[in-house]
C-alpha cells in the first residue's frame, strides 16, 4: 500500500512539472480551451477574432498552472513569448485589441467586447474580486478607457483601464533610439512578459519577428501581485472587435514558471493565410510593381511625368458606382478633403470617436472651414441605402443642427463632410475640470437648443430622424456658443406614422434605453430617454458611465434617481457651478432628465411636451409613475 501511494504521488508529481511549462510553434492538435470566435486554423494558427463585428474570443491553456506554493508564499515568477499579427479590415482603422491575460476562470463569456477586450463587463470592471492580470495590445483610442492613443500596450489589473501603458515600439539595442511599431500592420511582431517573483518586477516587450528581445523593456512595473494572483490560474489570450474587424492570430507561444520561456523555434512557425484586407492587397500591388519598376530603372526619367501622374490617381483614388449619379451634387471630390486637411495631418485631428477620426479643413476654393469625419462602412449591403440617408439628411435646415455638407467614397471607407464648429463639442467644457467654465445660463440655452434640434429631426421634417447617439460629446458649440446636435452616422429615417424596423443596437452605454436589449427598434422614446442621460450629463458635470466610482455612483441616471428617491438631488449638480444657477431651472432639468430616462417608454414625454416644458409653456409632468419604480431605469440594460 505504502509504495502504491508512492508512486501515485510521483506520478501527480511529474504531471505537475509537466504542466509548469508548455512550448507550440504552431497549434495543430493542441488541445486548449476556445470559446466565442476563437479557433485553430487548418494550418495551425490560433485565431482569436474573425470577420465578425462586436464580437470577442478567448483561449486558454486547459489546466490551471500553480502561481503560488502556500498561502503565505509570494508569486512565483513566470515568463511568456508568443509571436502574434493583427490583420485590420481596413489600414487606417483598428478594431479594440487582444490580451494576455492570467485568470482564476477560463470561463470569461460574461464579458463584453469593444474597449472591454474580453475581459470585464460593466459590472465587474475594477472589482478586486476579479483576480486578473492582463497585458493589453490595442488599436482602438477609447476616451472610456482612458487610453493614451490607438496603438499602445498597457499593464491592466481587474479592469479595462491600464495602469501603465506606452505606444508600441521597442528601444533598438544598437543605437539606444526608440523605434515605434505599428500593431495593426498585419507584420508578425514577439512579445516577452515576464515577472521576477522575488523583485516584484513584471516587464513587457515586444520586437518585429526574427529582431533579438530588446534589452530595455517597453513597460516596466514593480507590482505585489500576491492579492491579484491565486494558487492556481488560467494562461491564456483574449480578443475582442468593435465597429470594424481585425483578425488576431497567435503563430506561437510558450511558457514557463521559476524561470525563462523557452525560445521559439520561428522557421517553424505556421504561415499566415491569404486575406482579402486592404492592407495586404496594397502588399500584393507593391510586390508586383517593385521588380518591374527597377527593371525598367532606366526608362524612369522618361517615363517620370506618367508614373506622377498614376501615383496621383491612385492617391486619390475614389469608387463611383451607376447608383450615385443621383447624389453627385452632394458628393466631395477626396483631392479637395485631402488638400482641405493638409492631407488628414494628427494637427487637423478634431477629435476621435468610436465610429471614426474627425480632421479640420478649409476647403480649397470657397475657403469654407469643414470637419471631415473618416469612417469605414460596416458591410457592402445596404452601402446604397446608407448613402441615400446621408444624403438625405444633409436636407436638414435648422439651427441647432450641425449642417450635413455631403459625402465622399473611398474603398473602404466613407468620407462626411459637415459644418466647422470653431468652439468644439460640449463634453470639452463639462469634463475640462475646470479649464473651461460653462455657467448655468449658457448650459441652460444650449440644453433648449438641443431639445429644438431634436423635436425638429422627431417631427418637423418630411421623415422621422432617430439619431440614435445623444450626448455631450455629439453636441457642437458655433462660435455663439450655440449648442448644435451633430455626427449623423447612427441616424435612421422612418416615414411619419411607420413602425421602426429591427437593427441592430449600436450606441453609448448609458444613453442605451432598456427596451433595446428587448426589441432592437430604435424609436423617437429611445431618443427620448438617451436626452435625458444627457441633460444629467449637463446638470451635474459628469459622464453617463464613470467606472472609477463607487458601485453606486457609476451609472448616472441611477445615481441621480437614488438621490431624487432619498430627496438629496440638488446633491448632484456640478460643484463647479458654485451658487451662481437659478434653482427653479435647476430643479426642472433634472427631474426633466428622469422623467425622459423613465424605464418605460410609455412614461416619457415627446420632445414637443419637453421643448415646452423648457420654455414654460406647460409644466413639468408629475413624476409619480417614477416614483413607484422598484428597479433604477438604467440597470435593466445593464443588468446591474
Amino acid at each position: 500500500m505504502a509504495l502504491k501511494i508512492f508512486f501515485c504521488a510521483l506520478i501527480l508529481k511529474l504531471a505537475s512539472s509537466a504542466s509548469d511549462q508548455f512550448t507550440y510553434n504552431g497549434f495543430k492538435g493542441v488541445n486548449l480551451s476556445l470559446d466565442g470566435l476563437a479557433g485553430i486554423t487548418s494550418d495551425g494558427l490560433l485565431r482569436l477574432t474573425n470577420y465578425t463585428m462586436h464580437g470577442m474570443g478567448h483561449a486558454f491553456y486547459s489546466v490551471p498552472l500553480r502561481f503560488k506554493r502556500s498561502q503565505v508564499d509570494n508569486v512565483a515568477s513566470f515568463s511568456t513569448t508568443f509571436v502574434f499579427v493583427i490583420s485590420p479590415e481596413h489600414p487606417m482603422l483598428g478594431s479594440a485589441g487582444f490580451t494576455f491575460v492570467l485568470s482564476p476562470s477560463k470561463d470569461l463569456t460574461h464579458s463584453l467586447s469593444n474597449y472591454f477586450l474580453g475581459l470585464v463587463n460593466m459590472t465587474n470592471n475594477g472589482n478586486a474580486s476579479n483576480h486578473i492580470l492582463a497585458v493589453e495590445f490595442d488599436t482602438w483610442y477609447s476616451p472610456e478607457a482612458k487610453d493614451i492613443n490607438s496603438n499602445h500596450v498597457g499593464i491592466d489589473i481587474n479592469s479595462y483601464i491600464s495602469n501603465q501603458s506606452a505606444p508600441a515600439g521597442f528601444t533598438s539595442d544598437d543605437n539606444g533610439k526608440f523605434e515605434s511599431l505599428i500593431l495593426l500592420s498585419g507584420e508578425p511582431m514577439q512579445a516577452w512578459i515576464e515577472y521576477d517573483g522575488i523583485n516584484m518586477q513584471l516587464n513587457v516587450t515586444i520586437a518585429p519577428l526574427w529582431t533579438p528581445k530588446p534589452k530595455v523593456p517597453l513597460l516596466s512595473s514593480t507590482i505585489n501581485l500576491s492579492n491579484i494572483i491565486l494558487d492556481h490560474m488560467y494562461v491564456g489570450f483574449t480578443a475582442a472587435e468593435g465597429t470594424s474587424y481585425s483578425y488576431h492570430y497567435i503563430l506561437g507561444w510558450s511558457f514557463k514558471m521559476d524561470v525563462r520561456a523557452p525560445e521559439l523555434n520561428l522557421s517553424s512557425l505556421p504561415p499566415l493565410p491569404k486575406t482579402s484586407t486592404s492592407f495586404e492587397k496594397n502588399q500584393k500591388i507593391l510586390s508586383l510593381w517593385l521588380p518591374l519598376v527597377l527593371s525598367v530603372l532606366g526608362l524612369i526619367i522618361a517615363a517620370g511625368a506618367t508614373t506622377v501622374l498614376v501615383v496621383r490617381k491612385k492617391k486619390f483614388s475614389e469608387l463611383h458606382d451607376d447608383w450615385e449619379l443621383e447624389f453627385e451634387s452632394n458628393r466631395f471630390h477626396y483631392e479637395q478633403l485631402y488638400k482641405a486637411t493638409r492631407g488628414f495631418k494628427d494637427e487637423y485631428l478634431l477629435g476621435v470617436g468610436g465610429f471614426g477620426k474627425v480632421y479640420r479643413g478649409v476647403l480649397p476654393a470657397s475657403k469654407m472651414e469643414v470637419a471631415v469625419k473618416r469612417v469605414s462602412h460596416e458591410s457592402k449591403q445596404g452601402l446604397r441605402e446608407f448613402v441615400a440617408e446621408i444624403v438625405s439628411l444633409g436636407k436638414l435646415r435648422h439651427r441647432n443642427l450641425v449642417q450635413l455638407l455631403g459625402y465622399c467614397r473611398r474603398k473602404g471607407e466613407l468620407l462626411l463632410v459637415y459644418e466647422y464648429m470653431p468652439n468644439g463639442s460640449l463634453d470639452g467644457f463639462l469634463f475640462s475640470n475646470g479649464e473651461k467654465l460653462l455657467d448655468w445660463s449658457m448650459r441652460y440655452q444650449i440644453i433648449k437648443g438641443v431639445a429644438s434640434g431634436l423635436q425638429y429631426l422627431h417631427e418637423g421634417w418630411d421623415t422621422v430622424v432617430i439619431h440614435r447617439d445623444i450626448k455631450a460629446s455629439n453636441v457642437l458649440l458655433d462660435s455663439d456658443m450655440n449648442g448644435r446636435l451633430g455626427d449623423f452616422g447612427l441616424a435612421r429615417l422612418y416615414d411619419h406614422g411607420a413602425a421602426p424596423q429591427t437593427t441592430n443596437v449600436i450606441g453609448t452605454l448609458g444613453f442605451l434605453a432598456p427596451e433595446l436589449a428587448r426589441v432592437c427598434k430604435v424609436t423617437t422614446s429611445s431618443d427620448v430617454f438617451a436626452f435625458g442621460a444627457f441633460l444629467l450629463e449637463v446638470v451635474c458635470g459628469r459622464r453617463a458611465i464613470e467606472p472609477n466610482k463607487q458601485e453606486m455612483e457609476q451609472v448616472l441616471v441611477d445615481w441621480v434617481f437614488v438621490n431624487w428617491k432619498m430627496g438629496t438631488i440638488y446633491e448632484t449638480k456640478d460643484l463647479l457651478l458654485g451658487e451662481d444657477y437659478v434653482l427653479e431651472e435647476l430643479d426642472l432639468v433634472l427631474k426633466l432628465g428622469l422623467l425622459c430616462s423613465h424605464p418605460l417608454p410609455s412614461a416619457r414625454p415627446s420632445m414637443r411636451q419637453v421643448t415646452q416644458t423648457l420654455n414654460g409653456d406647460s409644466p413639468l409632468p408629475p413624476l409619480t409613475e417614477l416614483n413607484s419604480c422598484i428597479i433604477s431605469p438604467v440597470s435593466v440594460l445593464i443588468g446591474k
